[in-house]
């Protein structure tokens, strides 16, 4: 097959095995010549942004470039937590995220297992005296608040975006590795020696890739690790406070994070691994070095919550890349260098609706339906 992409099978990560399926992938292409929108990254921000614009502007053409696979990064090893807003709260112009975020989903036919109960604030000072949960960590972890968020299947998210903007017409290449950038008119996309026009281009590849959106230097890519537990049962999960199925986060330090499974099994998170360099990031494994360290470590601190969870068995362990700018806001803007490339990412860790929710807002800013935002 002619100009055809190297196969996404090249790459092996050491990240470890997160609880969810991916059960779709696109069938393999030859790469095109020129599109009118090419989107570099198939994650949630990637795919979302791709479907968008062939629901909003059927006449365009639209090419995915996947370095991996779809999901290879943050959004497939991601919690599946489901949060309003985004890490720096609710930003200047923003809008309601949750409801534009199952809007979107409705609007390209996307199942994911939504559930939207609300969200624990979790902390060691000034927690509610009836709080349901009360675990032993660094001090004892209360809630202190709930907020509006819940959950989703991060596996079938991915999955569903991808097949929308399949079914929809867009072209996703996996194994498609974007290795630079001519910031011309039309935009040049550079994959080893093909080289594919764009009028107009989305670098969505978050804490991966940080050259091609001009981030070196001004956002830190880092890994997060997580487990899951064996699942529990009905009793023991109403003695943690986490049987009303909604998720936590701690607001003070050190950081946890979790959430139910569909399983009764449940998710733990906490602790990040800087890297100098994102590419460093291909190299962690979570069987060895520093990563296998903090993975035993989390282990014990979890045991170490509530006397029931001492002896509990865990299914899962993994991690993946983060990306964290200034202030903790999301990277929202044009290319330094060119209006033709808008730049997106840097969610924090909170990214599965907002990634979404700004995947379509992208869509809506290439087709100058819609302005880009001010945040930085």
């Amino acid at each position: 097959m002619g100009d055809a992409p190297k196969t996404a099978s090249a790459f092996k990560k050491r990240w470890g095995k997160s609880p969810w399926t991916i059960d779709f992938h696109p069938l393999p292409r030859s790469l095109p010549d020129e599109v009118d929108f090419a989107i570099v990254g198939a994650g949630f921000t990637g795919l979302a942004a791709a479907a968008s614009l062939r629901h909003l502007a059927p006449d365009k053409s639209v090419g995915v470039f996947e370095a991996e696979q779809i999901g290879a990064g943050a959004s497939g090893n991601t919690g599946g937590m489901v949060l309003a807003e985004s890490a720096a709260g609710d930003l200047p112009g923003l809008g309601d995220v949750l409801s534009g975020f199952c809007r979107t989903l409705d609007e390209l036919g996307v199942q994911c297992d939504i559930d939207l109960p609300g969200a624990w604030e979790i902390g060691r000072k000034g927690g509610r005296k009836n709080s349901p949960i009360s675990w032993s960590d660094s001090g004892t972890l209360r809630v202190i608040d709930e907020v509006p968020g819940g959950t989703a299947d991060a596996g079938k998210l991915v999955s569903g975006l991808a097949r929308a903007a399949d079914r929809l017409g867009a072209s996703i290449h996996e194994g498609a590795q974007i290795d630079g950038l001519v910031l011309k008119s039309p935009v040049r996309l550079n994959l080893g020696t093909k080289e594919i026009r764009a009028e107009r281009v989305l670098i969505a590849t978050n804490a991966q890739s940080l050259e091609l959106g001009g981030l070196r230097g001004g956002a830190e890519p880092k890994f997060t690790l997580a487990v899951a537990t064996e699942p529990l049962t009905p009793a023991q999960l109403e003695v943690l406070g986490l049987d009303s199925g909604k998720p936590f986060y701690t607001v003070d330090s050190p950081y946890l994070w979790g959430r139910l499974l569909p399983t009764r099994g449940v998710i733990f998170g906490g602790g990040l691994i800087a890297v100098e360099d994102w590419r460093e990031l291909q190299q962690i494994d979570i069987d060895s070095g520093e990563a296998a360290e903090m993975i035993a470590r989390l282990e014990l601190r979890i045991r170490g919550l509530d006397p029931l969870l001492r002896s509990v068995g865990f299914t899962h362990w993994w991690g993946g890349p983060i990306l964290i700018a200034e202030d903790w806001n999301p990277v929202f803007m044009h290319h330094a260098q060119s209006e033709r490339v808008i730049v997106l990412g840097a969610y924090a860790g909170q990214g599965v609706a907002l990634s979404v929710y700004l995947g379509r807002w992208a869509a809506e800013a290439m087709l100058g339906l819609r302005q880009l935002p001010d945040w930085r």
